[in-house]
């Protein structure tokens, strides 16, 4: 299972738009990049979080679907691919066969990052007022 802290950011596409978007999935490719796997995690996790990043977008009107939609198409991408690098993992004692294990696992992590404690921190900003100091200073915000 991995938590990736950076997968929190990706709810902010609901918030901030195209942006946003191209913001985390350009972020997720230097840093797969950085720490190379393999070409495959790169172009993968980057298409992964472009596509949960503009499902969060597209969906924003309803939050929290939409940050568990995103959580869903990266555990299908990542996981998809995954199992090329890592041994499967063994989920609360099941042995799931290789590709089933390593989508749940994404998955169940990327539900926690982005529709648990992405989700929050983007309704924190809605409610802070930052979204007020954002359009204060002539940038779009898409969530209301």
């Amino acid at each position: 299972m991995q938590l990736r802290v950076a997968d929190c950011l990706i709810p902010l596409a609901a918030l901030l738009g195209w942006p946003a978007v191209v913001g985390v999935s350009l972020g997720c490719f230097v840093g797969n990049a950085y720490f190379m796997l393999g070409v495959v995690d790169v172009v993968g996790g980057a298409a992964a979080n472009l596509v949960a990043a503009a499902l969060i977008f597209y969906l924003r009107r309803r939050l929290f679907p939409a940050c568990v939609a995103g959580s869903i198409a990266i555990g299908v991408i990542v996981g998809g691919y995954l199992w090329i690098y890592f041994p499967p993992p063994s989920i609360m004692g099941l042995n799931l066969p290789v590709w089933a294990a390593m989508v749940a696992s994404i998955t169940l992590s990327s539900l926690i990052a982005v529709a648990g404690v992405g989700h929050l921190l983007v309704r924190a900003l809605a409610a802070s007022g930052f979204v007020e100091v954002l359009e204060s200073r002539g940038l779009k915000t898409y969530l209301r």
